[in-house]
């Protein structure tokens, strides 16, 4: 009898699945249709197969997606937890406009933590609240402390019983907030190198985890570089939310030279926060392959 469920992690050319039904999980290997037409299946598809009776089993169909995140390859994402830091390592905005900038592209929510709110001083501090003063009117913002548990509550809220992808550069605390969201799962932390001030990477391929409250979460490795090349250059504005309100005196316009611009004017008039506007235009050039003269 064919049953439905949900693959978890990939090992070579064989799934792991978890039965919709029970929570059982087989290891389950593709029909030949699979390579012969060259259907991919990816970590979140939710698929039919057929139990063999010993404790593994045969992928037989994989169901529509309802999305596919590029990096890295998830499907049927509900939001993305981007964890962002202020020191060891700092994120950039840039690096955080350019992954909001995939999650828009990708119709996902994204809700922003900012992590190791333990280790922070006065001046660190200031630059938590500018983030939280520039992106709380856009996104949900939690603050944590994966040692102290600081709103580690909060943010089981937002993830249960739903597929979250875990993202933000190596080294921001991904793998020990879940250790504490969840200490079930178990997760090997690694430590901050203190001379590159990076994290060493402490997984190596997208897994989806279980939550004991409900929900999953893809832990994925760290990244530094964000492709958004794909993206039309002339596309990029519908990626930052808080330019869709804005009338311009051209109804095509790009919001980086031309006259009239109305995104230009909210910035300038601080309605619309300067270091997105300016990552933006950074994010235009790149695109179009030059950077801004």
């Amino acid at each position: 009898m064919r049953r439905t469920g949900v693959v978890v992690s990939f090992h070579s050319n064989m799934v792991t699945v978890e039965d919709e039904k029970t929570g059982e999980r087989l290891l389950c290997k593709l029909r030949g249709k699979f390579r012969l037409q060259n259907l991919k299946i990816y970590v979140g598809d939710r698929v039919e197969y057929t139990p063999d009776g010993t404790g593994s089993g045969v992928i037989e169909n994989v169901f529509h997606r309802k999305n596919l995140l590029d990096k890295p390859h998830v499907a049927n994402v509900d939001q993305v937890i981007l964890v962002v830091t202020v020191k060891m390592p700092e994120t950039p905005t840039y690096i955080i406009d350019k992954f909001l900038v995939l999650a828009e592209k990708n119709s996902l929510d994204t809700i922003i933590v900012i992590n190791k709110m333990d280790l922070y001083d006065s001046e660190d501090l200031k630059k938590v609240e500018e983030l939280y003063k520039v992106y709380s009117i856009l996104y949900p913002i939690v603050k944590t402390s994966a040692r102290t548990g600081l709103g580690i509550d909060e943010l089981k809220g937002y993830l249960k019983g739903k597929i979250s992808t875990m993202a933000g550069l190596s080294g921001v605390g991904k793998s020990s907030l879940l250790n504490a969201i969840n200490p079930g799962l178990k997760l090997r932390v690694s430590d901050v190198s203190q001379k590159l001030k990076r994290g060493r990477h402490t997984t190596t391929s997208a897994q989806l985890l279980k939550f004991d409250f409900g929900g999953y979460v893809v832990d994925t490795p760290g990244f530094a570089n964000l492709e958004i090349s794909d993206i039309p250059a002339n596309e990029l504005k519908y990626y930052f939310k808080e330019f869709e309100s804005r009338q311009c005196f051209f109804s095509d316009c790009n919001h980086v030279d031309e006259p009239g611009c109305g995104v230009k004017e909210a910035m300038e008039t601080g309605e619309i926060a300067r270091s997105r506007y300016e990552n933006y235009v950074k994010m235009f050039y790149e695109i179009l392959g030059r950077g801004k003269k």
